[in-house]
C-alpha cells in the first residue's frame, strides 16, 4: 500500500459507500488519526453546507423521495458536522431555519459556539427570491420585496457572525442587466454597512449565456461587498464549466461550492474533474472556504464524506 492509499484509507474508511451509515460515535483516537492524516490546514479550508441534507429538513423535504434517516434540526447541525466530518466551517440555508425569532437565533449561535464552529455563508432562498423574477423582476414591487427579504437575511447573517450571504439573481436578462445590477448595488451597500459580503450564485441555470451575468454584475457594482459564488457542479456541461469558472473565481471572496454529483465507491467525482476545478481556484488566488455539498440521489451522509475526502486529496 502506498502512503497516499494509506492516508486515503484513513480519510474514507472502507465500506463508507455501502448501505449502512458511518456512526457518529467515533473514538477520540480515530478522530485524532484522521485529523493527523488530513492535516489541520487543509481541514480549515473545507466547509459543509446544510443543502446536502435538504431531505432531512422538514421545510425542504421532497415528498416523492424517501427521507434519509431521521429528521434533522438546524440547532443540531453544527455538532453533527463537527463530530462526523471534523469540519467547523458551515454554510446554512435560510429555509432550514425553524425560526428567525431572536431567541432561536441566539440558540443557534450558542450551538455554533459549542461545536467550536463558524458560519461562513448564509444561502438566501427566501420565497420572494424564487417567485417571479426575484431580484431581476421587471415589476418594481416584486423586485423591492426580494431586496427587502435579502436585507433581512443580511441582518441575520450579521447576528450569527457570518462573512457573507448568497442569493440567485432570479430571471436575469444577460443582454440587459440594469435592473439586476440596481438590486445588487442596493444589497452591496446594505451589506457593506453590516460587514457582510453579498455573493451571486450561478446555481441551477441551464442557459450557458447566463454565466457571464455574475461577473458582469460584480464588475459594474464594484468593491469587495459584492462577489461571485462559483459552484463546481452548477454548469450544464464541462465545456461551460472550464470556460467560466476562471472568471467567476476572479470575484470569489469567501466561499465556493465544491459540489459532488456522481461519486464512485472510492469517493471520486465522476461527472467532472475535481482536481481541475481546484486548480482553477488556486490559480485565481482563491483563499476562501470550499463548501462541500452533494446533489446526487444517494445517502448524503457518506456522500458528503466522499466530497470532503476528495477535497483533502487535491488541496
Amino acid at each position: 500500500m502506498t502512503r497516499r492509499e494509506f492516508l486515503n484509507s484513513l480519510l474514507l474508511p472502507a465500506g463508507i459507500f455501502r448501505a449502512g451509515r458511518v456512526s457518529c460515535a467515533q473514538t477520540r483516537r480515530h478522530r485524532a488519526v484522521r485529523r493527523a492524516a488530513a492535516g489541520p490546514l487543509k481541514l480549515e479550508r473545507v466547509g459543509v453546507s446544510s443543502s446536502s441534507f435538504r431531505n432531512s429538513f422538514y421545510a425542504t423535504r421532497d415528498a416523492a423521495t424517501p427521507a434519509n434517516g431521521a429528521s434533522l434540526a438546524l440547532l443540531d447541525f453544527p455538532e453533527m458536522i463537527a463530530g462526523r466530518y471534523m469540519v467547523h466551517s458551515l454554510e446554512l440555508v435560510a429555509r432550514h431555519f425553524a425560526s428567525i425569532e431572536p431567541a432561536y437565533l441566539l440558540e443557534l449561535k450558542s450551538s455554533l459556539l459549542r461545536a467550536r464552529s463558524r458560519l461562513i455563508n448564509l444561502a438566501v432562498d427566501a420565497r420572494e427570491l424564487e417567485s417571479g423574477g426575484g431580484l431581476s423582476d421587471p415589476q418594481a414591487g416584486a423586485r423591492e420585496s426580494a431586496i427587502a427579504a435579502t436585507k433581512r437575511w443580511i441582518d441575520i447573517a450579521r447576528q450569527l457572525g457570518a462573512r457573507s450571504v448568497s442569493c440567485h439573481p432570479g430571471a436575469a436578462d444577460p443582454d440587459n442587466l440594469q435592473l439586476t445590477v440596481d438590486s445588487f448595488r442596493q444589497l452591496a451597500a446594505y451589506g457593506r454597512a453590516k460587514g457582510i459580503a453579498v455573493l451571486i450564485t450561478n446555481r441551477a441555470v441551464a442557459d450557458a449565456s447566463y454565466f457571464d451575468a455574475p461577473v458582469s454584475i460584480c464588475r459594474v457594482v464594484g468593491g469587495t461587498s459584492i462577489g461571485a459564488l462559483p459552484g463546481f457542479g452548477d454548469f450544464p456541461d464541462d465545456a461551460t464549466r472550464m470556460r467560466d469558472l476562471p472568471a467567476l473565481f476572479g470575484y470569489a471572496h469567501t466561499i465556493c461550492h465544491a459540489t459532488g454529483l456522481k461519486l464512485d465507491a472510492s469517493g471520486n467525482e465522476m461527472a467532472f474533474s475535481f482536481p481541475r476545478c481546484v486548480q482553477i481556484a488556486q490559480k485565481a488566488g482563491f483563499r476562501g472556504i470550499y463548501s462541500a455539498s452533494y446533489e446526487g440521489d444517494s445517502d448524503p451522509y457518506p456522500a458528503v464524506q466522499g466530497v470532503v475526502a476528495e477535497l483533502l486529496r487535491v488541496l
